[in-house]
């Protein structure tokens, strides 16, 4: 079990570990309805009360089955965030395949539309209220804006969801992003409660701290540390060259730094994985952790990994080396 700590930003509350939900909206393998239930009830079990989906995520999937788990449960004891962005829309170009071009087993019955406009966002949380079946989410994100038109979201998305919660529709709004440039330039134009940092402030790599912690720092924004095993890599106690890294193999030098932080591991007899889901935590602007899952137990582990005490000589050690910041 997680400790009860719970760190507030402005009205919602994180606790120190999230469930990223991309897994239950079939990420990478189909799962059935039991078989998502009980990942997301071993995360409510472990502790966990935010949680993170998004329509991207099996095309609206994810969003269905962990509003129908967390209508199970009293609202006022979960956070839970969406995003918007993308509109999902009746496919016409449907055969009967699955959407495995974005990595989930689910039919290609729908397809994914990119609207920035202030209707498309608010289109966007109204639709995803309907598949979670909630009458609120507490934080919404634009999602990865960067990949269609960065500068229409500046002008016109981020606008729109500081609208919403000016009108209370929301309680806090942000951006989730894995590229650095976009979030720094969010952070600066927006007025945002927080960012999600996918896989660009890990325990491997940390490109966000050059520009994106320094301006959350400045203007106030929280941070939610995503990816943080990158792409799972990080997840094993002893990882293999051949892990999948970003979906793809893992660059030589990368796996070279990656040995060097192992080797410190070691010598502190703490497991790489409990460094890898605690590392972000050690900046202040960072207010939780949101890891995936695709099996209850590794629910579980994720909680015990994130109790695991840690010496302060191993992050010395690790920053002598020049391994993190």
């Amino acid at each position: 079990m997680l400790p009860p700590d719970r760190v507030v930003l402005k009205k919602p509350a994180l606790t120190r570990l999230g469930y990223g939900a991309a897994n239950v909206g079939n990420l990478f393998r189909a799962l059935s309805d039991d078989q998502a239930w009980a990942i997301l009830d071993a995360a409510w079990e472990s502790g966990i009360r935010y949680y993170d989906t998004a329509p991207h995520y099996g095309l609206g999937l994810s969003e269905r089955r962990l509003g129908a788990f967390l209508q199970t449960k009293p609202r006022d004891e979960f956070v839970i965030s969406t995003k918007a962005g993308r509109l999902l829309r009746p496919n016409p170009d449907d055969d009967g395949g699955l959407d495995l071009a974005a990595d989930f087993h689910v039919p290609t019955t729908l397809r994914r539309e990119w609207d920035f406009s202030e209707e498309g966002v608010r289109a966007s949380l109204e639709e995803s209220l309907e598949r979670l079946g909630l009458d609120r989410v507490d934080i919404l994100y634009l999602h990865d804006p960067e990949r269609h038109d960065l500068d229409l979201a500046l002008g016109e998305a981020f606008p729109a969801l500081e609208q919403l919660r000016a009108e209370g529709a929301v309680d806090a709004i942000g951006i989730g992003s894995m590229v650095s440039e976009a979030l720094a330039a969010a952070v600066e134009s927006a007025d945002l409660d927080l960012i999600m940092i996918a896989g660009r402030y890990t325990l491997l790599e940390q490109p966000a701290a050059e520009a994106v912690l320094p301006a959350c720092h400045e203007r106030g924004t929280g941070v939610v540390a995503a990816s943080v095993f990158n792409s799972g890599l990080l997840a094993k106690d002893e990882p293999s060259r051949d892990d999948r890294y970003e979906y793809g193999r893992m660059p030589e030098p990368l796996w070279e730094r990656l040995q060097s932080v192992l080797a410190v591991c070691r010598a502190h007899e703490v497991p790489l994985p409990a460094a890898a889901v605690q590392f972000p935590l050690r900046d202040t602007a960072v207010r939780s952790v949101v890891v995936g899952g695709s099996r209850p137990e590794q629910m579980r582990r994720n909680a015990e990994l994130m109790a695991i005490d840690i010496p302060a000589a191993l992050w010395d050690d690790l920053a002598a080396a020049g391994l993190i910041r």
